[in-house]
């Protein structure tokens, strides 16, 4: 089994920042991509940021500039660093990693919560 578990979400006023953490355990031989995908109310699940491990990163358009996406694959570890929020960025924020077991499979996390509000 693989479970993946974000962290630190929370409540912050524009322009501040917040860094999410993504831990992956379980039967995992190696991890080729984590992505931090986010879903807003009455909104689509939209890809934020995705890495591989080799360091490879893509950006949404509206992450561009203000996150930040990176693998540490000693502890198989995403984060996302995000700074210069903005109210649109509240969202529930899902980890997502493509690992390789006994087979290549997708993995999500519960999701955590992010609130731009002043």
């Amino acid at each position: 089994q693989v479970q993946l578990v974000e962290s630190g979400g929370g409540l912050v006023q524009p322009g501040g920042s917040l860094r999410l953490s993504c831990a992956a355990s379980g039967s995992i031989v190696t991890i080729n991509v984590m992505s931090w995908y986010r879903q807003g109310p009455g909104l689509q699940r939209e890809l934020v940021a995705a890495v591989t491990s080799g360091g490879r990163t893509n950006y949404a358009d509206s992450a561009k500039g203000r996150f930040t996406i990176s693998m540490d694959n000693v502890k198989n570890t995403a984060y996302l660093e995000m700074n210069s929020l903005k109210p649109e960025d509240s969202a529930v924020y899902y980890c997502n990693a493509e690992i390789r077991t006994s087979y290549v499979g997708s993995w999500w996390g519960q999701g955590t919560q992010v609130t731009v509000s002043s």
